[in-house]
């Protein structure tokens, strides 16, 4: 991709179906530090009001520096896309963990995964309740699975739900917090709010038409119900990458329902290259959960990011298999998001045994209205953060906006 602009804040959509523009990094200037690596996060795929713009910037960039943080103490790329969730999970501006979307009962159930691109193991939870942290479930899930067999050759779990992933968590050491230590005075407020407007669209029972328009308005109205999962993607020193996703689910759920931040290739996805794939890709995805599981929309991106071309890849994919996938046909609005990282090692890398060059092209992409995005790598002094919008006139959910970046890292060999 073309080097556009250096910093995403400042620029403004050129196209009605795709914007990109380019950030590039080259250390080759300077002496390359002993690790390396980059992050890429998103607060969820939804509607970003320019009133908490700054909030919702600042949590993306406390993520980014929070893996960047574990990465340059040597951390895995695993590792350090686990503390990224944490702190998404941790803020009560978005939809997962603290402060998550209250279900019909009133209730808190997150669904998380995380995936290790280099050994290719997954794990996750779905409506678990009473956990803090929902995506240190999931990667304990998947450290534990990495141990091999238990006892008698049992197969480990890489999936729990509900109370029995609830236990299972305390078992191995992740304390419970209490359903109502994790709501928020905003969460309630807005449960409350949407409970009303059900009651009233219920009572009026005019048809099926205004059902709908009721349920459409109860979802815009709720701030943190129009954003869902929140997600990141990370490469490490070695050229490894992860993902992982987590959410608190649509506004109003019904009880027990497990959206796509848990169902393996639909919330997120992690590959490292080999023979047959010859880059190492990394995918998050968030938006209406039911739009995402029919699609497998991380796995069918990951798979994509192995043309030529990552942009045009990207678009093709965002178009043809999620806007257009015959599996949403009736679907009026298709809402959904992605962020994207692939790397490679760079063919034009200096000639020293002791120096490692690897290229990194990140990308996100969306259907929704906005999309707040923060990128970091370990060179970096700070994060970068942009809330991506479509173009004015676009329709949400028939219209998508594209754009990344390319960032070259330069890491010394010990």
């Amino acid at each position: 991709m073309e080097n556009l602009m250096s910093s995403a804040e400042d620029q403004q959509p050129t196209s009605p179906l795709a914007n990109t523009w380019s950030y590039q990094q080259d250390c080759k200037n300077e002496r390359p530090k002993s690790v390396g690596g980059f992050v890429l996060v998103h607060a969820g795929a939804g509607y970003h009001s320019e009133s908490k713009a700054k909030e919702y910037k600042h949590v993306c960039k406390r993520a980014c520096q929070r893996a960047v943080d574990r990465l340059k103490a040597g951390a895995l790329a695993v590792e350090a896309v686990a503390a990224a969730l944490v702190e998404l999970e941790d803020s009560p501006f978005t939809n997962a963990g603290m402060g998550s979307n209250l279900n019909l009962s009133g209730e808190i159930e997150c669904d998380a995964s995380i995936m290790d691109g280099k050994s290719l193991h997954y794990g996750a939870v779905g409506a678990i309740r009473g956990i803090k942290n929902p995506v240190l479930v999931a990667n304990r899930l998947l450290s534990e699975a990495q141990k091999g067999k238990l006892s008698a050759g049992r197969i480990p779990p890489c999936f729990l739900v509900g109370r029995g992933a609830h236990d299972w968590a305390v078992t191995h050491g992740i304390p419970p917090c209490p359903s109502e230590k994790m709501a928020t005075k905003f969460s309630l407020s807005a449960y409350k709010r949407n409970k009303r407007k059900m009651e009233l669209a219920e009572k009026m029972d005019t048809g099926h038409t205004q059902t709908k328009k009721c349920r459409q308005s109860s979802e815009n109205g709720n701030g943190s119900g129009c954003l869902d999962t929140v997600g990141a993607v990370v490469v490490d020193q070695e050229g490894n990458v992860a993902a992982a996703v987590s959410s608190g689910g649509l506004a109003m759920k019904h009880p027990g329902r497990v959206g796509q931040a848990a169902h393996y290739g639909c919330g997120c996805w992690a590959e490292n290259g080999c023979n047959m794939n010859p880059y190492s890709t990394a995918v998050s995805t968030s938006g209406c959960g039911e739009h995402l599981i029919r699609t497998m929309l991380a796995r069918e991106c990951s798979a994509a990011m192995q043309s030529e071309d990552a942009h045009q890849a990207l678009l093709e994919a965002m178009q043809n298999k999620f806007i257009s996938s015959p599996f949403l046909a009736g679907e009026d609005r298709v809402l959904g998001g992605v962020i994207v990282l692939r790397c490679c090692r760079c063919a034009e890398a200096e000639p020293s045994q002791d120096i490692q060059a690897i290229l990194v092209e990140f990308l996100w992409s969306h259907t929704t209205e906005s999309m707040c995005v923060g990128y970091m790598s370990v060179q970096d002094s700070k994060a970068k953060t942009h809330i991506s919008r479509l173009p004015p006139g676009a329709v949400p959910g028939q219209s998508l906006a594209i754009e990344g970046g390319v960032c070259r890292l330069m890491n010394t060999v010990e």
